[in-house]
C-alpha cells in the first residue's frame, strides 16, 4: 500500500475574494507590461495574430496621452481588447527607454533640426526664433553675457614692489583720541 501524503494547512488564514485581491500592486507600466506579456503569450499559444485596427490604435493612443498627462491615474485595462493592449504595450516600450545612447547625439540633433528650421522658415519671426534657439544652445552661447578674469602670474619681488609703491602712496594722519570731535563743537 502506498502511504498518501497530506499537506499541513494552517487554519485562519484567510485567502483572497478574488484573483486581482491576489495580485500585488503594480505601477500603470508594470500592470501594462505584464498584461501584455500575458495576451503575446496567448496569442503565441493559440496561433492567433493580434492585428489592431484603427478603433484599437485610436485607443491606445489615447490611454498613452491620458497616463503622460497624470501618470497617478489608474485604468481599468480590462476594459480594453487585447489589441489595444499590445498596442499600448509598443507605445510604451518605444517611449520608455533612451533613443540615444550619448547626449551629445542628441544635442547634434537638435542643433541639426534648428539650423534645419531656421533655413526653411517661411517668416522672418520664424527664422528668428529658430536662430535665437539655436544661439541659446550651449556651447554656441551666442547670447550669453560674459566676464573674463585675467589672471597675470608675477614674481614675489613685483608684487612686492608694486605693494610697497601703493602703501607709500597711502596718506597717514594721526588723531588724537581726546580731542573733541566735530559734531560735539
Amino acid at each position: 500500500m502506498q502511504d498518501v501524503l497530506i499537506p499541513d494547512i494552517e487554519e485562519n488564514i484567510p485567502l483572497p475574494a478574488n484573483a486581482a485581491e491576489a495580485l500585488p500592486d503594480l505601477s500603470a507600466e508594470q500592470e501594462i507590461e505584464m498584461r501584455a506579456r500575458t495576451i503575446r503569450l496567448v496569442s503565441d499559444l493559440t496561433g492567433t495574430p493580434l492585428l489592431p485596427n484603427e478603433e484599437d490604435m485610436e485607443q491606445a493612443k489615447d490611454l498613452a496621452r491620458a497616463q503622460l498627462h497624470d501618470p497617478r491615474t489608474r485604468v481599468d485595462y480590462s476594459k480594453y481588447s487585447n489589441e489595444t493592449i499590445a498596442m499600448l504595450a509598443g507605445i510604451a516600450a518605444r517611449y520608455n527607454h533612451m533613443i540615444v545612447d550619448d547626449l551629445a547625439e542628441l544635442k547634434l540633433y537638435v542643433v541639426n533640426k534648428l539650423f534645419e528650421a531656421a533655413e526653411q522658415a517661411d517668416t522672418v519671426k520664424t527664422r528668428i526664433q529658430a536662430l535665437t534657439k539655436l544661439g541659446e544652445v550651449d556651447g554656441i552661447d551666442a547670447f550669453k553675457k560674459r566676464s573674463e578674469v585675467t589672471h597675470v602670474i608675477k614674481p614675489i619681488e613685483e608684487v612686492e614692489k608694486e605693494l610697497l609703491s601703493v602703501l607709500e602712496g597711502i596718506e597717514y594722519r594721526v588723531v588724537d583720541e581726546n580731542a573733541a570731535k566735530p559734531d560735539q563743537i
